[in-house]
């Protein structure tokens, strides 16, 4: 698979996971930590495509979200 077509692969899940965590903090508050886990999901994704293109920026936009996100879980789960 071209590199391009990957890039695009992890940005489209990572934009799905994060639509998945609005809608269930949105309408379905009850379903909490799994907003947390979709949101994980998501940064882990576009943290994987933030290095993959060299963005500096979104790189350490995602490890910090991702940082909260595992801190909730544990939080939840820990």
């Amino acid at each position: 698979m071209q590199p391009t077509k990957v890039n695009e692969i992890l940005q489209w899940l990572g934009t799905a996971s994060f639509m998945v965590m609005y809608t269930i903090m949105s309408f379905f508050p009850d379903l909490h930590p799994w907003n947390i886990v979709f949101g994980a999901l998501g940064g882990g994704l576009y943290l994987i495509w933030s290095f993959r293109v060299k963005n500096k920026p979104q790189t350490i936009t995602n490890i910090v979200g991702l940082t909260i996100c595992l801190i909730g879980l544990f939080r939840v789960w820990g």
